[in-house]
């Protein structure tokens, strides 16, 4: 028998998400790296740290049907810090200072209508390059 999970409690793992991410004294991060995603937000970062970027506080909006959307006010985006593919990313809170990678959560990532959890204006990110999130959101399974 297949476990099945309310909306109810969609959006309150959905909000334990946001609320762990908000969870440090000032805003979580949004860290992009090149290469293959990790076992999981657990384990060492993989591959090159292309861009971070700081989240709005509070990063995401109230969960509807076990989603949530990052806050876009102001929009969000940060310059790259080394030129790649962006080929994963993690959300951490303020008070992960780089030196584990260990995060939240991570997923894959696209160019704008590739369909990612996070899709950012270019996954071909440069030294300088302005790299903007066109969209992120994340979504708890229903079973």
């Amino acid at each position: 028998m297949a476990i099945r999970i309310s909306t109810a409690a969609r959006n309150a793992l959905a909000g334990a998400v946001r609320d762990l991410v908000d969870g440090g004294p000032a805003a979580g991060r949004l860290r992009i790296y090149t290469g293959t995603q990790p076992a999981g937000p657990g384990t060492t970062a993989s591959g090159t740290l292309l861009a971070e970027i700081t989240l709005n506080d509070p990063s995401f909006g109230a969960a509807s049907a076990g989603v949530i959307t990052a806050a876009q006010s102001p929009a969000l985006s940060g310059t790259g810090v080394a030129a790649g593919t962006a080929g994963w990313w993690r959300l951490v809170d303020s008070t992960e200072a780089g030196t584990t990678g260990l995060g939240m959560v991570d997923g894959s990532v696209t160019a704008t209508g590739g369909g990612g959890d996070l899709q950012l204006n270019t996954t071909t990110i440069s030294i300088g390059l302005t790299v903007a999130v066109t969209s992120l959101t994340l979504t708890m399974p229903a079973a």
